[in-house]
């Protein structure tokens, strides 16, 4: 049965990897992925909970950093040493069959850090912000799955290594954003302004 998952995704991977290149997705892929490319999201993030919710938008940016770091952690520091998954660029065998269009990284692919992240900041924000802004959710979902599929495109990542990674962000968003919005009542923390 792993055998079998595990040949699916390596199929899955080359069909995305491969049958879907183009030269636009060559330039736009390695952009997504890139963590300075979202730089200017990320500032327009701190200043409008700052100058929209004041204390409670320093409280929230803390908590924003905080899911990122316990995703992070997740991934990075636990999940990844204990599975101990080659990149596909570096596995044995299947390196020459893929288009690297980035660093491939000598660290471990299982799950995406990309993905975890990114899932839980856009998890975070969905759960915190859902009463007021009820679009929030898909498009913040389509962000972190546009870097998520972009890790897959670039080369440097299977797509179930994206696939749990999302499930992680997911939830780690999802609980801290919860504990967040039931830390502050409705009358502190109005996500209507």
């Amino acid at each position: 049965m792993l055998e079998q998952l595990l040949q699916f995704d390596h199929r899955l991977f080359l069909g995305i990897n491969q049958g879907l290149a183009n030269p636009f997705f060559d330039w736009l892929m390695p952009l997504l992925r890139n963590k300075y490319f979202w730089s200017p999201l990320y500032l327009f993030l701190i200043v409008f909970l700052v100058r929209n919710y004041k204390k409670n938008g320093v409280i929230c940016i803390f908590f924003l950093l905080l899911t990122f770091a316990i995703a992070d952690f997740f991934s990075a520091s636990m999940l990844k040493p204990l599975f101990e998954r080659l990149r596909p660029c570096n596995e044995p065998g299947f390196q020459n069959d893929i288009r690297l269009l980035v660093s491939c990284g000598s660290g471990f692919s299982f799950p995406s850090s990309h993905a975890s992240n990114h899932f839980a900041i856009a998890m975070f924000l969905s759960t915190v912000f859902s009463k007021r802004w009820k679009p929030l959710l898909p498009l913040a979902l389509l962000w972190a799955f546009a870097i998520s599929f972009a890790q897959v495109y670039v080369g440097v990542h299977f797509p179930i290594d994206v696939t749990v990674g999302a499930i992680l962000g997911c939830t780690v968003g999802y609980v801290t954003g919860t504990i967040f919005s039931t830390t502050y009542m409705e009358q502190a923390w109005d996500t209507g302004k």
